[in-house]
């Protein structure tokens, strides 16, 4: 192995001078005779290089594996050119140009000259016309669709490497690449043109020895014209020959060469069989038509034949391909219990989907895109609402079918818990009564709306015009599913929002204010620490978009008090605007609900300040006495068809609402300083201890 690598090396070290010699030595058997003997040899090499040269563009890959193609198709063009006009001067002088040429003739002839010369002339059509007419169109065509591909392919490369999807030296590889091909098929259209000019030459060639070897053999060697014609025809065909058939040989490399597929990553043998020999039905329906074409009267026995090989053939690639199929199946069966005894897949069963929709087989219809349904677009434009009113990236939605449930309900999960449950009407709609409506109206199913539990039916699809035209609010059950898993999302947001989500949001601030994090963290806050605030302001769905204000008032209070409660006070304070204006009408009025000082005393009172937090330890009596006040003060507020917002001082505010949050749990609480002086507060109530 070694010493055919330095022979390799050595020849490769002083192929240029090879090459440039045999160029030199063309050249000149255009002007110094050839013996027989040694023409008789480089005709042999000619036929042995053309063969080479068809096989290997068989064999490569792609056209970029014989890039040098171009080059050699001139070399071997005048080659064959300088062994015509060897061989025509060998004619002309003596009548006899070789063994290899005479035993060529005579065998094409076969006694006949005329039937010999168009043999001839036929091969000379196939090779002109045919094969070197395709391979010169499609060249030129794939050099232009090419040169015009490249800005695109550069523009590709480009952006992938903007992406990261790449790096330099892979995108410095592909734009060479691309360069090479362009080069490639350039030459390509310009050297197929030497094979053209070849086949021209040849049937020049052919002429003038035909009509020079008469006139010599008669005129200055005494012949009688019947032997001149016998001598000199079949030389000239025996000539013709042995420089046509490696021209055709290396016209069918060049057809093949250009029109093979740049992504083929296989030989041409191999994708041909692939291709062409692994469709059993297409075997099948041949072998039909053959035996049909033989029953109506065509020759029986080839025709039956090819139909019985055909149909043998798809036979066989049935059989195996489905013994493959199955092979496949077992062994991805094998992998796959395999691949469950391994312990670290034991780890992917410990995952909690964060986010989870479980349905009754029913309601399968709502995810599948090919049966109408679109509760996935929902639930991808439900995280573009998020995102939007939370400021939160939410974690993939999971949706699977659950053989357990009925089949019209589903159950919404979250960090693998049930939270919620509904139950769906696939083929009704689901119409709500805005309180202005006659109950009784349209006839429907009576139920419960399950994201706010307001009373409404299921009412077919045709009264659904019938049921808006009414004053009902009528929905389709994939708004329903969305309204409903909307609103568990904005309620349990801050147990969504974890560690790993807050250090991806801080990542995406970083990029354009990178002062106020790294100030932040890790010097005053951790990132915990920051999720616990954000986890604060979530939990009374306040939106933590704004996270550049809300780091940057952390960073001015982070060092005075670690308390998360305080902290999202003066983070509330830091939203206060965005806060207090979904609250106040367009006079920028603002309703509300305020607590008597002897309630907000109480609560001061209350508190109990301790190493790991505050909380409120309040006498029972009185507690119950301020959750009366409140609840027939928020019934009051209701009923006169405002929003009960409950204001109070700022050192109130966080403990009056988890003293609440279980009694109201949407109750809004404000502190007076979240609020702007422009805003006109108007009291709808007072909460008093009785």
């Amino acid at each position: 192995m070694a010493s055919e690598q330095v022979a390799a090396r050595r020849w490769f070290k002083h192929s240029d001078i090879i090459v440039a010699a045999a160029v030199l030595g063309m050249v000149v058997m255009m002007i110094i005779p050839v013996p027989t003997l040694l023409l008789d040899l480089l005709l042999t090499v000619n036929i042995t290089f053309s063969l080479i040269i068809m096989l290997i563009s068989m064999y490569n890959n792609e056209p970029l594996q014989f890039s040098s193609f171009p080059s050699v198709l001139l070399i071997t063009t005048l080659f064959r050119l300088s062994l015509n006009v060897s061989s025509t001067r060998l004619i002309l002088l003596n009548g006899n140009a070789g063994e290899i040429i005479e035993q060529f003739g005579a065998f094409v002839l076969g006694g006949n000259p005329v039937v010999g010369f168009i043999i001839f002339l036929i091969l000379v059509v196939i090779q002109f016309i045919v094969i070197t007419k395709g391979a010169e169109r499609v060249a030129e065509v794939a050099a232009r669709f090419t040169l015009d591909a490249m800005p695109g392919k550069q523009m590709s490369i480009d952006a992938d490497l903007n992406a990261g999807l790449i790096t330099d030296l892979e995108a410095k590889t592909r734009r060479e690449r691309i360069q090479s091909e362009a080069d490639f098929y350039g030459a390509m259209d310009g050297a197929s043109k030497f094979i053209k000019g070849d086949a021209i030459a040849a049937i020049v060639i052919v002429v003038i020895n035909i009509l020079g070897g008469f006139a010599i053999g008669v005129l200055q060697r005494g012949l009688e014209l019947t032997e001149a014609i016998n001598i000199y025809t079949i030389l000239t065909v025996g000539e013709g020959l042995v420089a046509q058939i490696p021209a055709l040989l290396i016209s069918t490399a060049t057809g093949i060469t250009v029109t093979r597929a740049a992504s083929s990553d296989i030989s041409l043998g191999q994708e041909l069989s692939f291709q062409l020999f692994t469709r059993p039905r297409a075997l099948a329906i041949a072998s039909g038509a053959l035996a049909g074409m033989a029953i109506l009267g065509m020759p029986p026995i080839p025709f039956f034949s090819l139909s019985a090989l055909m149909g043998l053939l798809a036979y066989s690639m049935k059989k195996s391909q489905d013994a493959q199929e199955v092979r496949m199946i077992e062994q991805q069966q094998e992998e796959e219990v395999e691949e469950t005894k391994k312990p670290e897949n034991v780890m992917s069963l410990l995952m909690v989907d964060v986010l989870e929709i479980e349905m009754g087989y029913s309601l399968i219809p709502l995810v599948d895109a090919n049966q109408g349904g679109d509760l996935l677009d929902r639930v991808v434009m439900i995280r573009r609402q998020c995102a939007l009113e939370l400021g939160v990236v939410l974690p993939p939605i999971r949706m699977r079918d659950n053989m357990q449930l009925k089949p019209t309900s589903y159950v919404i999960k979250v960090k693998g818990v049930e939270v919620a449950t509904g139950e769906l009407m696939p083929d009704h709609f689901l119409a709500m009564s805005s309180g202005l409506t006659d109950e009784d109206g349209i006839p429907g199913i009576d139920t419960v709306e399950p994201a706010f539990g307001l009373p409404a039916k299921w009412v077919s699809g045709n009264l659904r015009e019938q049921a808006e035209l009414a004053g009902y609010t009528v929905v389709d059950p994939s708004s329903v599913v969305a309204t409903h898993l909307t609103e568990i999302i904005k309620g349990h947001a801050h147990e969504i929002l974890g560690r790993q989500d807050v250090q991806n949001l801080l990542d995406h601030v970083k990029k354009t204010h990178p002062a106020v994090v790294e100030e932040l963290i890790p010097g005053i806050l951790s990132v915990g620490e920051v999720q616990k605030v954000l986890a604060g302001l979530l939990r009374e769905r306040v939106s933590v978009r704004d996270l550049v204000t809300i780091l940057e008032t952390l960073a001015d209070h982070g060092r005075a008090t670690k308390d998360t409660d305080m902290l999202v006070e003066y983070a509330r304070q830091g939203l206060a605007r965005n806060i207090v204006k979904q609250y106040v009408d367009d006079n920028d009025t603002l309703y509300v609900v305020t607590l008597d000082p002897a309630v907000e005393q109480v609560i001061r009172d209350s508190v109990q300040y301790t190493e790991h937090g505050s909380y409120v330890a309040m006498d029972p009596d009185k507690a119950q006495s301020i959750f009366n006040s409140l609840t027939e003060t928020v019934e009051q507020v209701t009923q006169r068809g405002n929003q009960p917002v409950i204001l109070c001082a700022p050192v109130v505010r966080i403990y009056f609402k988890k003293l609440t949050e279980k009694l109201v749990p949407g109750l809004t609480v404000l502190s007076y300083n979240e609020l702007e002086g422009r805003i006109d507060v108007q009291s709808l109530g007072v909460v008093k201890i009785k």
